[in-house]
């Protein structure tokens, strides 16, 4: 079935194929083929095989969300999804502990207004145990639900909200729900809910909320992968077919509030600059008009050529944002545009003109040109989700979606038929019927009968494991082109999409010899212009051809990127080379992303996490080293302003060489054609000398430093605790990575289960060593509520004490790990942007090309004693310096009284704002 598909999408995609004018897309041409099944109890199942990686992706889709709440109930539906991750009564234990055990990736759970999902794509082997797992809380979840897990569970959800709250702009949708929905409405509350209801939710309301919508007959399962139909249906059967189909529902029907007049709000809070927010009340998800808002939408801005883009960020350069979407929901919708206006613009002047372009988009309608742009985009992005077999976008989630919101799996095809037949003149007419009033500025047949099936599933343990396929990582091939540079293809036949990624060896640390900000801003300014080509010009070819390219720094490579689809490479690549071979970095576009760039410095100094990663590294590394500038790339705003075109110029004129670069190919592509190819473009490249980066010892001589900056009114405290370790291949990279996931890189690993799990002061926890080629940090990262931080502290110094000596890494911990690390990599590579990553990887370190085909014997193989060997190498409790961003008023009589050698008040910029002899404690006391 899958190569009939690719097949199809293929013949699709070379239909009317020419570098200048894009593709013709047919909507008739794309079909998923899968098959349907209606079990007895009412529980629908759709299966999808593709077998090109040994995965399989279960997707379980629950007809409810938020909107069947009840007004002083709210947040239940996304309460219960938590719930649902926490154990059932045969397996009452923490899900992600489970599917981590078992190589699960690309598992989550979501909840949103509408439904409520879960999946996972797992090893084939592991699939029994998902289907067990995932029946089970469909059918044996209460016995499980007591006081204390929705305790838990209830305080895990009030830190997200928190979380979400603390961001700039994040009481927003709060607002808007209230506002574009009158009270009582389905839609008028936020799925997240509100305080007080979730702190009175009881044990019997969510025990009644279960047994109401949480049956068969009101979920869709999905599963697709490396499976036979009809062996999934006797499978399904046999684990789900026993559960009662819970009781009949009746649907909400559509419901869009008629707004008649514009409305207006005002609100404050902590942001670095002024939103501008049009909303207004559209027409339900999958109908015609819907899917007409969202081209209405990419016409607007989606992409450089898109019309709020050129008018605000491109040509006039008044705003650093401009977004619009369809908030599609299933009763009713919301289209939603926004400004982010710069400081020292017009905000008034900035709304006047934000309504004057939609205005005119409503009176003229789109040209035939960004129509035909935008459609190509869709049926693009649309085509590139079909590679994925789990996940957002991904083929379980089309289906399960379609199926469960309009009845009908391929339901798809008629939402991409109305893309196909949109006309200039559909888009005008919906603009003028749905967007000229109402404006919000912030801004039932029988029912059938059913049966049960005998159960013939043991409950009382999991099912065993089958036998485990083995992970396909391509063989690699490599090649260098007469000046130098490197050729790495990954050939991964019968895949549509192709990647292409030039590393140079060049990145932050070159900002040592120059000014910090200065990589970033040349690899930003990198693509917005050739000799041939302008910015625009850029950007609407790549739109034509499917695909997307990005220039981008890291702190040790710089990157050009690219996707594209297989039948327009030649083309792309082209494209893609003229980018690398001829950048001409316009002045214009210098001065417009030089501005932007000050601008995302000053919003970086305003969000919590981004504060303290611009000033860890000068502490961590000391200012004169590579690696002193802020861990962003950004650099610092005085620096920033003074650099010139010619700084860009000389960043590209001397790193840019191809004896210093390394380019890599993901897809179905032939090397003797590739090198061909490369040869006439590339190989014409001079290559040159590259100046040595000198990493010279780093200068740290703090430890037990509190490094606090001042946040006020901060409902969470950000808490960065690190210190600097071995550079990668001085420690056994194998076991090191293990021993992270167990002290804080899996979700149930010691530190997240302690803040998140036991005591519910943070949403997420972790720890992990930052990918550096040199030395680099071991770091534990958590946001935790402010009236716990210092207690936070405390508890994250006792976890990383005692793995280094009291309590160290066990051989149960290690064994969980290991599973999960061998099982999960199947699934690791399933794009070929995961592959293009990974090679990637290799090279930065120089590993073996066969590398990952042994990693996971070499995971096998390790040892507890493998695992304290590296912990005692890598964890050093006393040498740890604290990083804190957190509303200093609030937290500091409690920080002060955890024996810290010193606290260092300092700004975002690493400037200290204390002298480092004068304790803030002392301080206090004067």
């Amino acid at each position: 079935m899958k190569k009939l598909l690719s097949a199809l999408i293929l013949g699709l995609l070379c239909l009317s194929m020419n570098y200048g004018q894009g593709f013709q897309f047919s909507a008739d041409d794309i079909d998923i083929q899968y098959k349907k099944y209606t079990l007895k109890n009412g529980l629908t199942l759709l299966v999808y095989e593709d077998h090109k990686a040994p995965i399989a992706a279960v997707n379980v889709w629950y007809h409810v969300g938020s909107k069947n709440e009840k007004p002083g109930k709210s947040g239940f539906a996304h309460l219960f999804e938590h719930l649902m991750f926490n154990g059932s009564e045969n397996y009452n234990t923490d899900y992600f502990q489970a599917l981590e055990s078992i190589g699960g990736t690309d598992l989550n759970g979501t909840t949103n207004s509408d439904r409520t999902n879960y999946f996972q794509n797992v090893p084939v082997s592991a699939l029994d145990q998902v289907l067990f797992l995932e029946s089970d809380r469909m059918g044996h979840l209460l016995g499980a639900i007591d006081q204390a897990r929705l305790d838990e569970q209830r305080g895990v959800v009030q830190n997200e909200k928190r979380q979400g709250e603390n961001q700039p702009y994040g009481k927003q949708w709060d607002y808007l729900t209230k506002a574009m929905y009158p009270k009582g409405h389905p839609y008028s509350w936020t799925v997240i809910g509100e305080m007080e209801d979730l702190n009175a939710a009881s044990l019997e309301d969510v025990q009644d909320w279960f047994k109401t919508y949480y049956g068969p007959a009101n979920a869709v399962v999905a599963v697709a992968g490396d499976v036979d139909a009809e062996e999934i249906l006797r499978k399904v059967t046999a684990y789900f077919g026993d559960i009662p189909s819970g009781p009949t529902l009746e649907r909400q029907e559509v419901n869009i509030p008629n707004k008649v007049y514009d409305s207006r709000q005002v609100y404050e809070d902590r942001v670095p600059e002024t939103r501008i927010l049009f909303a207004w009340n559209s027409p339900e998800f999958g109908s015609k008009e819907d899917l007409y808002f969202d081209l209405i939408s990419s016409i607007l801005t989606s992409g450089k050529n898109s019309r709020l883009y050129q008018k605000f960020i491109y040509k006039d350069q008044s705003a650093s944002a401009a977004v619009s979407f369809q908030s599609s929901s299933e009763i009713a919708s919301e289209f939603i545009a926004w400004l982010n206006v710069k400081p020292g613009q017009d905000a008034e002047k900035l709304e006047k003109e934000l309504w004057d372009e939609i205005d005119k988009f409503i009176k003229e309608g789109p040209t035939e040109e960004e129509l035909k742009r935008v459609k190509a985009s869709y049926f693009a992005n649309f085509i590139k989700g079909l590679e994925r077999i789990g996940g957002f976008g991904g083929v379980s989630d089309i289906l399960a979606s379609n199926e469960t919101y309009h009845g009908d799996a391929s339901y798809y095809k008629t939402q991409l038929k109305f893309v196909e037949n949109a006309t200039a003149e559909d888009l005008k007419k919906t603009a003028a019927k749905w967007l000229t009033k109402g404006k919000h500025v912030l801004i039932c047949n029988p029912f059938p009968e059913y049966a049960v099936e005998p159960s013939t599933i043991d409950r009382s343990k999991l099912p065993a494991l089958a036998e485990q396929k083995s992970s396909k990582f391509p063989d690699l091939q490599r090649t260098q082109l007469s000046n130098g540079l490197n050729v790495v293809l990954a050939q991964r036949k019968g895949v549509p999409t192709v990647v292409i990624n030039l590393v140079t060896d060049a990145g932050y640390k070159t900002d040592y010899l120059s000014t910090p900000g200065t990589a970033k801003l040349a690899m930003n300014l990198m693509d917005e212009g050739t000799k041939d080509k302008s910015s625009l010009e850029i950007n609407a070819q790549l739109q034509l051809l499917g695909a997307s390219l990005s220039t981008f720094s890291s702190q040790d490579e710089s990157n050009v990127y690219m996707t594209t689809l297989k039948p327009s490479l030649d083309a792309s690549l082209d494209l893609f080379l003229d980018v690398v071979l001829n950048p001409v970095f316009p002045e214009k576009e210098f001065e417009r992303l030089q501005s932007e760039q000050i601008n995302d410095i000053k919003k970086e100094k305003s969000q919590p996490v981004t504060m303290a990663l611009r000033a860890m590294n000068k502490f961590m590394y000391g200012e004169d080293h590579p690696y002193s500038s802020p861990y962003t790339g950004t650099g610092y705003e005085d620096g920033v302003s003074k650099l010139t075109r010619a700084d860009m110029v000389e960043f590209y004129n001397t790193w840019f060489k191809p004896n210093n670069s390394t380019i890599i190919i993901t897809g179905d592509v032939e090397m003797s054609e590739l090198k061909s190819k490369l040869e006439k473009t590339l190989g014409k490249w001079k290559k040159g000398d590259v100046p040595k980066i000198v990493f010279n010892q780093p200068q740290t001589n703090t430890k037990n430093t509190l490094y606090l900056m001042n946040r006020p009114e901060s409902q969470q405290s950000v808490i960065l605790a690190g210190h600097l370790t071995e550079k990668y291949g001085d420690v056994s990279e194998v076991a090191l990575e293990q021993m992270v996931n167990i002290l804080g890189g899996d979700f149930t690993s010691r530190i997240n289960m302690n803040l998140r799990e036991d005591k519910h002061w943070s949403y997420g926890a972790s720890g992990f060593v930052m990918g550096s080629k040199e030395v680099r940090p071991f770091i534990v990262y958590a946001p935790v509520q402010t009236d716990k931080t210092a207690e936070s502290v405390t508890e994250i110094r006792k976890e990383i004490s005692e793995f280094t000596s009291t309590r160290p890494a066990t051989k149960e911990e290690l064994e969980k790990v290991k599973t999960n690390q061998v099982l999960k990599l199947p699934g690791q590579w399933e794009t070929n942007s995961s592959v293009n990553s990974s090679v990637r990887n290799l090279i930065r370190y120089n590993l073996p090309d066969d590398y990952y085909q042994k990693y996971d014997q070499n995971v096998r193989t390790l040892s507890v004693d493998d695992i304290r060997k590296v912990s005692n190498q890598v964890v050093k409790p006393e040498k740890m310096n604290w990083f804190m961003v957190g509303d200093r008023a609030e937290i500091i009589s409690k920080l002060d009284e955890l024996g810290f050698d010193n606290i260092i008040e300092i700004d975002a910029d690493g400037n200290m704002l204390k002298p480092t002899v004068e304790p803030i404690k002392s301080d206090i006391k004067n």
